[in-house]
């Protein structure tokens, strides 16, 4: 059990959180409209106000309307307060590039640039990483898309050969002591669909990559909840037993006849496994004309009523920065999971 004072210390972060969320929320808030809001008590929404004033998380604003007595203050949550830096590496028939977009405490996009890279490396992301933070200063996170398989900010197979092995994550939070989310590009591509799907509950949804020349990958939600896998190797769709080798899998996905097939295939398992309500196809290889031949062929193995909405998008640019810039702020946030929902 933990000793009170370190619980006493869990909660006050926790109704800080409850505070900040609430009013990042709101255009602004009362002490006496935020305490309704959180249930919390009027004095300690007031402490924690007078708290967040003085680091300047939160602002005063002018005062409320008075309903007969004296008015009350307004408070705004400060979304300027710090930023954000979010970034990732792309690489489509053998061309690199780096984009990035700076964004506030509540998600709102200050800058964003793309640039062609000829040979990418961990210092070219370190060189604009710097550079962002001597311009801006008060950078708090950084999250760092990838296309690979990343495990505890360790690259493991990636497009971009200069990557493999590399320990970007640590690497990084070691120099700038800064909190650092090193993902999979598909984990942040498919939380950033999901949330713009704007579903009513939660539910299990999927997208599945199928770039030029490079091997296909898939994002998978689980009721509300990335799946990742104990290795981060969860939805490397192009690791199931097809009876061909790399070489020959490759060939087949970039060749008229042989692209259709495969995607069947992989489709398939995703759908047989985890039962989505809908699939995403994206990449260059993925074509709106091809849509219907791959539901058909879906449908000779997989009953109807169990086929998921399949479409097309071919340009994610605005789910994945959606999806990096939401698991970048839930980075700065204080959670503690009372109760682990195994259900």
């Amino acid at each position: 059990m933990l000793p009170i004072s370190n619980n006493a210390i869990r909660v006050k972060q926790i109704n800080t959180e409850l505070v900040k969320n609430t009013l990042k929320a709101m255009e602004y808030g009362t002490k006496a409209s935020i305490a309704n809001m959180t249930g919390l008590s009027v004095a300690t929404c007031g402490n924690i106000l007078n708290e967040l004033l003085l680091t300047g998380e939160v602002i005063e604003t002018e005062l409320d309307e008075s309903s007969g007595g004296r008015p009350a203050m307004r408070y705004k949550f400060n979304a300027d307060f710090s930023y954000i830096v979010c970034m990732y590496v792309k690489t489509d028939g053998g061309v690199h590039s780096l984009a990035y977009a700076i964004a506030n405490l509540i998600g709102e996009v200050i800058e964003e640039k793309s640039r062609l890279i000829e040979d990418i490396n961990y210092e070219v992301i370190d060189n604009q990483i710097n550079g962002l933070i001597q311009q801006y200063g008060n950078i708090k996170a950084i999250g760092i898309g990838i296309p690979g398989v990343v495990h505890e900010g360790i690259i493991g197979v990636c497009d971009v050969e200069a990557f493999v092995g590399l320990p970007i994550g640590p690497k990084l939070k070691e120099k700038y002591g800064l909190e650092i989310i090193t993902e999979n590009d598909m984990h942040f591509t498919v939380y950033g669909f999901y949330n713009m799907q704007n579903f009513d509950e939660d539910k299990t949804f999927a997208i599945v990559n199928f770039p030029k020349d490079n091997f296909p990958g898939s994002g998978v939600i689980i009721d509300g909840h990335i799946l990742k896998g104990n290795t981060k190797f969860a939805g490397e769709v192009s690791f199931l037993p097809l009876e061909l080798t790399r070489d020959e899998q490759m060939k087949q996905l970039n060749s008229s006849n042989g692209f259709v097939p495969l995607a069947v295939k992989m489709i398939i398992a995703i759908i047989a496994i985890i039962n989505p309500v809908s699939i995403a196809l994206t990449g260059d290889l993925a074509k709106p004309e091809l849509l219907d031949d791959i539901y058909k062929g879906c449908l000779k193995d997989i009953p109807q009523e169990h086929m998921p909405e399949l479409f097309v998008k071919s340009n994610t640019h605005d789910e994945y920065l959606n999806g990096l810039i939401s698991l970048t702020l839930e980075s700065l946030t204080y959670n503690l999971q009372l109760v682990e929902k195994r259900i």
